[in-house]
């Protein structure tokens, strides 16, 4: 295979990854939605869709490996090649999350939500911007953009702090809550995760275009100074 034709294998690959991610992103808003809404029709939907994003993690996982043995690639080609298997898992669990969520909206049936959503959609929004972002940098190569995301994971956590401490005072104020404080606890807790793996993404562009790995959850200034040691 010509260097010219490997590239655009690569370059196929990555298209595909931010096709996952775009399913990601769409079943993990759809899902908050379907259970700011109580839409269970909604719900089940997210949770049948769920397999497409399974197979395309497959189908990608298939294309890398294929191309690892036929090519045997080095140094910065063979990182971003093994670093983009670790992606679309990634990716494959965060659709597990909204697929979560769905599944929670399905199981409470005809119960009513504890409390409006409104601190859990912005933990949806602001995961899912965070993903749209770092995977710009993943196609793109940016090491710089991607390092400077992981720090807005501590807004995520700040958001699932104000939401325990919300549902605690309802069960607090009546142990008949604890059931329904559960469900959105476990609602926010998947959301929290979520963030968590884009970090994960993140990581992975840094160590595709530096070749070093490792946490990045801190300033630029004290990470590229780390990298640069």
């Amino acid at each position: 295979m010509t260097r010219k034709a490997f590239d655009t294998e690569i370059q196929n690959i990555k298209d595909e990854v931010i096709l996952l991610g775009s399913m990601v992103e769409h079943a993990l808003l759809g899902s908050v939605e379907a259970l700011k809404k109580r839409d269970i029709k909604a719900a089940e939907a997210i949770i049948a869709e769920d397999k497409a994003i399974n197979k395309k993690r497959f189908d990608l996982e298939d294309q890398l490996v294929t191309l690892i043995a036929r090519q045997q690639p080095m140094a910065q080609d063979l990182r971003l090649l093994a670093s983009t298997l670790e992606v679309v898992s990634e990716l494959e669990r965060m659709g597990d999350y909204a697929k979560g969520i769905a599944n929670i909206n399905v199981r409470m049936g005809d119960e009513k939500l504890l409390k409006p959503l409104i601190d859990i959609p912005r933990m949806a929004n602001k995961g899912v911007d965070m993903l749209h972002r770092a995977l710009t940098a993943y196609a793109t190569n940016d090491a710089e953009a991607a390092a400077a995301i992981p720090v807005e994971d501590d807004e995520v956590d700040a958001l699932y702090n104000q939401i325990y401490r919300e549902l605690m005072v309802f069960v607090i104020e009546d142990a008949k809550n604890i059931e329904r404080a559960n469900w959105l606890l476990w609602v926010a807790h998947n959301l929290e995760r979520f963030a968590d793996r884009v970090t994960n993404l993140c990581e992975r562009t840094v160590y595709i275009v530096k070749g070093t790995f490792g946490e990045i959850k801190q300033s630029d200034d004290e990470f590229w100074k780390d990298q640069n040691k």
